[in-house]
């Protein structure tokens, strides 16, 4: 999970519960509907927290395997042009090979017609 995921849900549990404390202290009830009170609110919040923090992680995860997909594509895209350039390099050194050959031929049949 991202580091600002965490402070969103870290943000929403920690503002919650002091939003909630400070509304439950100054209400008008007994200590015991206070204490219920922050009970709830605090289970309330924490619900929330726990939604949020399973879409972050949900996201994330999309996020991870739309990124791995898209490396497996770009690695079998990558390895398609190598082996592409591999072929033409390899046409390219045989022609090369082929032309030297011709031209030392030529050469030595010139110097067999011509000898010094």
């Amino acid at each position: 999970m991202a580091e600002r995921d965490w402070d969103l849900v870290k943000g929403l549990v920690v503002g919650g519960l002091i939003g909630a404390a400070i509304g439950v202290l100054f209400a008008p009830k007994s200590g015991r509907e206070t204490r219920q009170d922050l009970v709830d609110k605090t289970d309330e919040l924490l619900a929330k927290a726990k939604e949020e923090y399973l879409k972050a992680a949900e996201k994330s995860k999309a996020a991870y395997e739309a990124a791995a997909a898209r490396l497996k594509e770009v690695e079998g895209t990558a390895k398609e042009k190598v082996d592409e350039i591999s072929g033409t390099l390899e046409e390219n050194k045989t022609r090369l090979k082929k032309a030297f050959d011709a031209g030392r031929e030529a050469y030595r049949e010139e110097k067999s017609k011509n000898p010094l």
